[in-house]
């Protein structure tokens, strides 16, 4: 594993970049739940949902690699 110019190996910035961006989409979701209930459409707003979820579980994965991957290393990056 290569340490890049963060300090962090390939692997923990891949998972640091995949917990983001589930974060930021489950954020946006909930504006695609809301607009999908305004448009009478609760089956689309469910399916939002069900993303959001997904979204938030891949985050929960994410976070509990880095903190097995950082507790191997002392709690050191890279």
């Amino acid at each position: 594993m290569a340490t890049g110019e963060t300090g962090f190996t390939d692997v923990e910035f891949d998972l640091i970049s995949v917990q983001y961006h589930s974060l930021k989409a489950g954020h946006d979701y909930g504006q695609y739940v809301r607009d999908a209930e305004n448009a009478g459409r609760d089956d689309i707003a469910s399916f939002f949902r069900e993303v959001m979820q997904q979204d938030s579980e891949r985050a929960h994965r994410c976070h509990q690699y880095l903190g097995e991957i950082m507790s191997a290393k002392g709690g050191q990056p890279g």
